[in-house]
């Protein structure tokens, strides 16, 4: 079905997208615009956001904010409010990723992934929590494949994402007697540039290519943001991007073994070709991330 043919069930509602300045957040924002409804954009890239803001067919503003900021958020949900309505969608899409041994890592950076794709989500219902129970809304966390299976020399990653999927869970059965819905989006790898940037550093590569085949595929951002907001349509309670990975929650228990054991065979071999260092936060939105904290 063509965006022509199908009914704007988002006409009219507004919707919040965090890390909304490039990539996977404004692909999601630009989708969820054609569909109809009114746009948020939350970022640390004003000029970025205000770019994307700028090139959607809908009414959208943006703020520059730190997800991890309470106050802030608090906010920018109140901005929000005032100028394009309650929100009834809230898409936590904020992240960064680092790689590398953990032995090595640095600890604040470490940390900092934590923060912005685990409490960060955490900070973004929190704020707008009033809105989509006001609303009987949705809220859509952005998860991962590393959700169901961790992988070694992506532990913060991992850990944060791991963290996400027990909130959403949890956070569904909160607020199931309030009619809000409550999703969770697992991904695959996507073509963004914190993807592209992992592929430069050597630790990140060869993970990535001793996957499985259907596990290493890259995915165009936009097929993946049609298949999301299809799913905010639907509230779906869970959305696998490819579907596929509907078949790693069959399996999902016998996964760290599985890893361990590859781990031990292959992780040496690689080692001793490619030592394997930290990689620093990935891709232009870790960048921007970082140079926000040194401000």
């Amino acid at each position: 079905m063509t965006h022509s043919q199908r009914p704007l069930l988002l006409r009219g509602r507004t919707a919040v997208v965090t890390g909304a300045a490039r990539g996977l957040g404004e692909a999601i924002a630009r989708e969820l615009a054609q569909r109809g409804a009114r746009v948020a954009l939350l970022g640390q890239e004003e000029e970025a956001l205000r770019r994307v803001a700028s090139s959607l067919p809908a009414a959208a503003l943006c703020w520059s904010v730190d997800v991890t900021d309470d106050g802030a958020m608090a906010r920018v949900a109140e901005e929000v409010r005032d100028h394009l309505g309650e929100a009834s969608i809230v898409v936590a899409n904020a992240g960064i990723a680092e790689g590398g041994p953990f032995a090595g890592s640095d600890p604040a950076t470490w940390r900092r992934v934590i923060e912005v794709n685990l409490i960060g989500s955490s900070i973004t219902a929190r704020s707008f929590l009033p809105d989509l129970l006001a609303r009987r809304g949705y809220f859509l966390q952005i998860a991962s494949l590393a959700s169901i299976g961790a992988a070694p020399m992506m532990s913060s990653y991992c850990a944060s994402k791991a963290g996400v999927e027990s909130f959403t869970h949890s956070l569904r059965a909160e607020l199931a007697p309030h009619h809000v819905g409550v999703g969770i989006a697992y991904l695959n790898w996507i073509d963004t540039d914190m993807i592209r940037d992992a592929d430069r550093h050597p630790v990140l590569r060869e993970l990535r290519a001793h996957l499985p085949l259907p596990a290493r595929k890259i995915y165009p951002v936009g097929w993946v943001a049609v298949r999301l907001a299809t799913a905010v349509e639907r509230r779906s309670t869970a959305v696998y991007v490819p579907a596929w990975l509907r078949a790693a929650q069959l399996v999902r228990a016998a996964l760290p073994a599985v890893v361990t054991q590859l781990s031990r065979r292959e992780l040496p071999r690689l080692a001793a070709r490619t030592p394997f260092e930290a990689t620093g936060l990935l891709g232009a939105g870790g960048r921007a991330d970082d140079e926000a904290r040194r401000r």
